[in-house]
């Protein structure tokens, strides 16, 4: 490969944006006012303007709306306007007018124009007008390519991108084909029992019942017979035979959640139906086969209760033949995101509100926080989120995790300190476009002061 071949290479493109204007001065002074952070395409007239259009695949589009051969006219640029929208939905069109033409750009902006420019251009006006329409394209196509994903990453209702959720999708796709007992291990709230009913919609039970048992939610005097059922009279307030959840899941999967918390009494009861399929409802005697998958959860370390003596050895390898361990959300590699997209059109259309994505900070703050509730703990910020929210975005604030602790947590203080100052300079200067003088006078610091603060945060003089 030359030289040459390899710097192309290394150099990244530049985003590309469309000028449609009939005035070659108007194209060429915008051609080499913003050459330096565009690749500027021109076009003349609607039909040129399509051709680069389709050919090129521009982000932003500035349009002038009289183009030839009606330059007094509307009608072309209006045309060009829809054109460009049927091809690409998400296109940002920056309209250009001249005051007497207000009124046309406002219609433009209804039929899907998404800002409009006075004439004659002011070129800082409109650096800032491209720097947010090319922010909010890549932010909106960003959000799509998301929701194109999820179909793709969703497996029997988990969703998951990362190399951890593979591995489990792997597990659970192998051990659905056989009728072996499956233990299921990892933090509260995520996602054992989808896990669970995962393998027993992929299983030959899958048209039997899915029966779930919390055996840490029921008290222990109940969890027997809700287990294994009674006969009438067995007991006070025994009125009727009644079915237990053994014998209710008969031909499908039983699912024991929490199984760490089984009192000792229970443990060996379930040890005697795994090894012989046979139980005895409570006042019974007669000797019940149920044919049964038996899937197991739970969020304790059940090989630390064995060495204490909680837990029964024999009980723990009858249930974990196969063990599949769900991993945090935290340690899920990109999975963040992906899972709060989907969740936000779920709670956004369930609530009736139009809410198109999440700002750039509340993306930053959900990568950041640990989420030590797991997918459950997103979920409810998702939810509360899409309640809370008054713009079209969410923000940090509005799924609570607007905390400044939070942001700079496991930092000093003095990393907190520069950071902070570093945020508010850089700022000051991309609102005035790299202009120091300016940013100091917003700043309130003399511009001395402003380079010595730059030169300390490792902030380079041209922005």
């Amino acid at each position: 490969m030359s030289k040459n071949a390899a710097a192309s290479e290394a150099t990244p493109s530049k985003p590309k944006l469309l000028v449609v204007d009939d005035e070659e001065s108007i194209r060429t002074q915008l051609k080499w006012a913003l050459a330096k952070e565009y690749e500027v395409l021109v076009a003349e007239d609607r039909p040129r303007a399509l051709e680069a259009f389709l050919a090129q695949r521009p982000e932003v589009v500035i349009l002038d709306l009289g183009l030839p051969p009606s330059p007094d006219a509307v009608s072309e640029g209006f045309a060009a306007l829809e054109a460009m929208r049927r091809e690409d939905d998400l296109v940002k069109v920056i309209v250009s007018s001249g005051r007497s033409e207000r009124e046309n750009a406002l219609q433009a902006i209804g039929r899907g124009a998404y800002d409009f420019l006075p004439k004659p251009v002011q070129v800082d006006e409109l650096r800032l007008i491209l720097a947010r329409a090319f922010h909010v394209a890549r932010l909106e196509r960003e959000y799509r390519e998301l929701q194109q994903q999820v179909t793709g990453r969703s497996y029997e209702g988990m969703l998951g991108a990362s190399p951890q959720m593979a591995e489990v999708f792997t597990a659970i796709r192998k051990v659905a084909t056989t009728d072996a007992p499956v233990l299921i291990t990892g933090e509260n709230g995520t996602g054992k029992e989808l896990a669970a009913l995962a393998i027993h919609r992929l299983g030959a039970r899958k048209d039997g019942p899915f029966v779930a048992i919390n055996c840490g939610a029921i008290p222990e005097a109940l969890l027997e017979s809700e287990l294994f059922g009674h006969e009438k009279g067995a007991f006070t307030g025994a009125h009727i035979q009644r079915k237990g959840r053994v014998e209710l899941a008969r031909d499908g999967t039983l699912f024991l959640d929490e199984i760490g918390d089984l009192s000792a009494p229970l443990q060996v009861k379930l040890l005697r139906f795994l090894q012989e399929h046979r139980i005895e409802r409570i006042g019974g005697r007669e000797q019940i086969e149920v044919d049964v998958r038996v899937i197991a959860a739970t969020n304790r370390d059940l090989k630390t209760a064995m060495r204490e003596g909680r837990f029964r050895e024999d009980l723990y390898y009858r249930l974990g033949v196969v063990v599949i361990v769900l991993p945090p959300l935290r340690d899920r590699e990109g999975d963040v995101p992906l899972l709060a997209t989907t969740m936000l059109q779920r709670f956004s259309a369930e609530a009736k509100k139009k809410i198109a994505a999440f700002t750039p900070q509340a993306l930053r703050a959900m990568e950041r926080h640990q989420w030590p509730g797991n997918v459950r703990e997103l979920e409810n910020r998702v939810k509360r989120a899409v309640i809370m929210a008054e713009g079209t975005k969410i923000t940090p604030a509005d799924l609570d995790l607007d905390s400044a602790a939070a942001r700079y947590e496991g930092t000093t203080l003095k990393e907190v300190r520069d950071a902070v100052e570093r945020e508010f300079v850089q700022r000051a200067l991309k609102r005035h476009n790299g202009n120091v003088t300016r940013a100091a006078a917003e700043l309130d610091i003399s511009r001395p002061t402003m380079y010595e603060l730059m030169e300390k945060l490792g902030i380079p003089r041209e922005q």
